[in-house]
């Protein structure tokens, strides 16, 4: 559930179930300036390692504060919440995604590296009530406009006052129209962190209420 394709003509990452064989493998990446094996498979995103637009919103974006609440939206096998967990050690980090094999990766992935304070869920476990402090995400752009829009709508008002969301999206994929969408629909001010290899990171922020 992130920004890019499909694993096969009928097997999408942003399915709940893949149909694809759950054939776990390791990998060798670098998350927070640290040398780190985690574990894949194929149906998810970005199975091979950190995508291009992921490591963007890493270039992009300051370094979270020591703690608080994050959220990872949309976290496959988990480079974002696993990279916000090994830099804010007392934060409470949780990765959403609606395919279930990606949130069991997060939540072995998690484990594996020791980082207790980060958890991995399916969208219908979080409290509709949860607010949060920090938001980071690499949306699923290919869900379609209206699929997308509806996600934004309801996770983006969980910002808690002062809070900041920052979403990496590619440019030729509509990230200025999305930029202007979440200021006129949501009334959220919404501008541009950074740009950077054909990617623009967008920081929403909450405002105070």
């Amino acid at each position: 559930m992130t920004s890019s394709g499909r694993t096969d003509s009928v097997d999408h990452y942003f399915t709940a179930s893949p149909a694809s064989p759950d054939e776990r493998r390791p990998l060798d990446v670098t998350l927070a300036g640290r040398a780190v094996t985690v574990e894949v498979a194929p149906g998810i995103f970005s199975p091979g390692g950190v995508d291009k637009g992921t490591a963007v919103l890493f270039d992009e974006v300051p370094d979270p504060p020591p703690s608080g609440r994050f959220l990872d939206l949309g976290c496959g096998w988990g480079p974002i919440a696993l990279t916000l967990g090994l830099l804010s050690e007392h934060a409470d980090v949780l990765g959403v995604d609606v395919n279930e094999r990606s949130v069991d990766l997060l939540a072995r992935n998690a484990q594996a590296l020791g980082l207790d304070h980060v958890r991995a869920v399916t969208p219908d476990a979080v409290p509709s009530d949860a607010a949060y402090d920090l938001i980071w995400s690499n949306p699923p752009i290919r869900i379609g406009k209206a699929a997308l829009h509806d996600l934004l709508r309801e996770w983006l008002p969980r910002l808690a006052p002062g809070g900041s969301a920052y979403l990496v999206v590619q440019r030729n994929l509509g990230s200025d129209s999305l930029q202007r969408w979440i200021e006129a629909e949501l009334g959220m001010p919404c501008g541009r962190q950074g740009s950077a290899k054909g990617f623009r990171v967008l920081r929403v922020d909450a405002g105070a209420r």
